[in-house]
């Protein structure tokens, strides 16, 4: 492999999104500034390139001087940076907007050449979701910095390490049942982490898709009901899902918010997720939008094909288990 001259910052590179992309940028011989709020918890990113090609820097979206130094020098920009919950100096509006302003501002005035902005479907202005309203403000502040810079919306990302398909899985494990928010009707169309990376990947180094916005989406669309029982189906576990009207839901997410507070705890619901599953999370079809990744020319990969090699941990008995068709 030969390395090439750009350098590429990656913010938010030792989170979920970000391992896929610092190894797809290093695979096409990128030299890659993985930045980071905490380095010494990267350590795994060096390996995925040559020695010396991936960089491990110090950085944290609330502290601008630490943004300037991750983006001297880079050749184009990736901020990976988002929050599904709010917890102590991490909020929706220091990260998802002041942070994601910063970044645009600094790489727009170090010169960098291109700019990849990661949002989130359902971003909207007027949304009654906090989450929602943040990303769009996040999405202007980077357009009005970098007019050229390409903003990604993913629906739900899956792969071995997310925090959809584990979290139901695991919780299924130990309860006798499931929730259903809002009676499991809401639509999601999950898209494969790498197939994202290479979305990435595309519009750093291809300038035809400069100054657009794209929704990511996989190749199915299905209900929370859908999912949930597709997971069941996988682990080899039988439970009962049951309804949740959304005003049963906000009283769970209220709930959520204060066993997060406490400390090394995450919520395993908050308010703002459960307005946010009142709305479909699925590709808005238009001239860009084709309804799913292909417009990068990446084939997406299936629930289907990926996430049994990463659930069977949650069987009985684990990779030893039956598999699932002999348990159900």
């Amino acid at each position: 492999m030969t390395i090439r001259n750009e350098m590429i910052t990656v913010f938010g590179a030792s989170g979920f999104i970000g391992r896929y992309v610092v190894r797809r940028l290093a695979k096409a011989g990128y030299r890659v500034r993985a930045a980071t709020r905490r380095p010494h918890l990267a350590c795994a990113l060096k390996p995925m390139g040559a020695v010396g090609q991936v960089q491990i820097v110090q950085a944290n979206l609330r502290y601008e001087d630490s943004i300037r130094r991750a983006v001297d020098g880079a050749d184009g920009v990736v901020n990976l940076v988002g929050l599904l919950a709010e917890g102590g100096k991490q909020s929706f509006q220091s990260l998802q907007i002041k942070g994601a302003d910063m970044v645009a501002r600094c790489a727009a005035e170090a010169g960098v050449r291109t700019c990849v902005h990661i949002s989130a479907i359902g971003a909207g202005a007027h949304s009654p979701s906090r989450y929602a309203r943040t990303k769009a403000l996040g999405e202007q502040a980077v357009r009005e910095a970098v007019a050229e810079a390409v903003i990604l919306r993913p629906s739900i990302v899956f792969g071995p390490e997310d925090a959809f398909f584990n979290r139901f899985a695991d919780m299924a494990r130990f309860a006798p049942a499931l929730p259903l928010i809002g009676g499991g009707r809401t639509r999601f169309q999950p898209v494969y982490v790498d197939d994202v990376a290479q979305c990435v990947l595309k519009a750093i180094s291809d300038d035809a898709f400069a100054g657009r916005t794209f929704e990511l989406g996989g190749s199915g669309i299905y209900t929370f009901k859908d999912i949930l029982t597709f997971i069941l189906t996988v682990i080899g576990r039988r439970r009962v899902l049951i309804p949740v009207p959304f005003l049963a839901a906000t009283g769970l997410g209220l709930a959520g918010e204060i066993t997060g507070a406490l400390p090394f705890a995450q919520p395993f619901l908050t308010r703002d997720q459960v307005i946010l599953l009142k709305s479909d999370n699925v590709v808005g079809l238009t001239d860009e939008n084709p309804g799913d990744i292909s417009a990068f020319g990446v084939k997406p990969k299936t629930i289907e094909a990926i996430t049994p090699g990463y659930l069977m941990r949650y069987r009985k008995g684990g990779q030893f288990s039956k598999s699932p068709e002999e348990v159900c």
